[in-house]
C-alpha cells in the first residue's frame, strides 16, 4: 500500500482566520471543493467551519508539538506493515466540533466514520478525526492516524463492513494495530457484553450496531432502545478479543 500524509491542520487554523459568517463560510468551501470539476477537494466535511474560539486554540495546540509532522511519521510506520495490500491513498487529520457544534452528533458522526466513508474512500482519503471534546496530545494524533489507517488496509482487503460482526473484525484489528490500550471493560463487564452481543453478530440494523459499539449512553441520546451495555462496551470486546488474537 502506498500512503501519503496531507497536512492540513495548518489549513484548518488559516481558516478560522477569517470572522465567522459567511466570509469563512465561502472560504471554506473553497478550500474544499474543486472550483472548476464541483468535486471534492479536501475532505473537510467533518469540520465546523462556524466554530467558536475554542476550535483555533486547539489547533493552535496542535501545531505548537507539530502534529502534522508526527502524523507523517505514524503513517510512515503503518505503510511499512501494509506492503501486502494494494492501493495508493492520502491520510489526514480533521478537527471535529462535539462540543459546540450545532450540527454535530458525536455518536452518528463517528459511527459514520468507524463505518469508513465511501465518499472519501472513492476518492482515495483516509481521514482521521480529531475531535474537540479530547485534550491535544502527541499520543492522541498518533493513535488516530494509525487507527484510520488500518481501517482503511482493513476495508481494502475486507470490503466495507456491513453487519455488526464486520464492524466489530474491523475496529478490533485498526485499534489492536495502533495498539490501543482504552476502550477497556473489567472482566465481568466484558464476559457480559459478549453474551449480549452475540445474537446480533449479522445484524445490519442501525440502532443495533450503533448501541452494541457505543453503548446505552448512545442509545439513550437517540432515541433507541438500551441493551443493557455500558460505554463504547462493543469497541472495548472487540479490543479485548484481537488483543488477545494477536497474541
Amino acid at each position: 500500500m502506498q500512503l501519503e500524509y496531507v497536512p492540513l491542520l495548518k489549513i484548518q487554523r488559516e481558516l478560522y482566520e477569517s470572522p465567522r459568517g459567511m466570509e469563512r463560510f465561502e472560504a471554506y468551501i473553497k478550500t474544499m471543493v474543486d472550483a472548476e470539476t464541483r468535486d471534492l477537494k479536501l475532505p473537510l466535511s467533518s469540520m465546523n467551519p462556524m466554530g467558536k474560539d475554542h476550535l483555533p486554540k486547539l489547533l493552535d495546540e496542535y501545531l505548537a508539538f507539530h502534529a502534522d509532522e508526527l502524523a507523517a511519521q505514524s503513517v510512515e510506520e503503518a505503510e511499512a506493515n501494509l506492503t501486502n495490500i494494494d492501493g495508493k491513498f492520502k491520510v489526514t487529520l480533521v478537527l471535529s466540533d462535539d462540543l459546540m457544534g450545532g450540527w454535530t452528533n458525536r455518536y452518528t458522526v463517528e459511527f459514520g466514520h468507524r463505518s469508513g466513508s465511501a465518499a472519501y474512500f472513492k476518492r482515495g482519503w483516509f481521514t482521521g478525526m480529531l475531535w474537540t471534546s479530547l485534550q491535544p496530545t502527541p499520543e492522541l494524533v498518533r493513535r488516530e492516524v494509525l487507527i484510520t489507517v488500518y481501517r482503511g488496509a482493513h476495508i481494502v482487503a475486507h470490503g466495507f463492513a456491513t453487519t455488526l460482526g464486520g464492524l466489530l473484525a474491523q475496529e478490533g484489528y485498526a485499534m489492536a494495530m495502533a495498539n490501543c490500550q482504552t476502550p477497556t471493560l473489567d472482566a465481568d463487564d466484558l464476559a457480559y457484553t459478549e453474551e449480549i452481543i452475540s445474537p446480533f453478530l449479522d445484524s445490519k440494523d442501525y440502532p443495533i450496531l450503533l448501541t452494541c459499539l457505543f453503548g446505552d449512553e448512545a442509545a439513550k441520546a437517540l432515541g433507541y432502545a438500551p441493551m443493557g451495555l455500558s460505554r463504547n462496551a462493543g469497541l472495548a470486546l472487540t479490543l479485548s478479543q484481537t488483543k488477545k488474537k494477536f497474541g
